[in-house]
């Protein structure tokens, strides 16, 4: 039996519809360090479970 994994990382769009802002305020959350995020390349990833703990608001170290 197997259970579907959720994913360990979500993009911005994923992650956004979550929260009561737009896509350009999120991104702009983002970029100012209000919600934990990695970038790899070009690329914007936002780590599940700190992204969770955030939304808590809860201490996303």
């Amino acid at each position: 039996m197997s259970e579907k994994q959720e994913p360990l990382t979500l993009t911005p769009r994923q992650a956004a519809p979550m929260v009561p802002m737009g896509i350009n305020q999120f991104y702009a959350a983002v970029r100012e360090g209000k919600v934990p995020s990695l970038r790899i390349g070009n690329s914007i990833r936002i780590p599940r479970k700190k992204f969770i703990a955030w939304l808590n608001g809860e201490d996303a170290a």
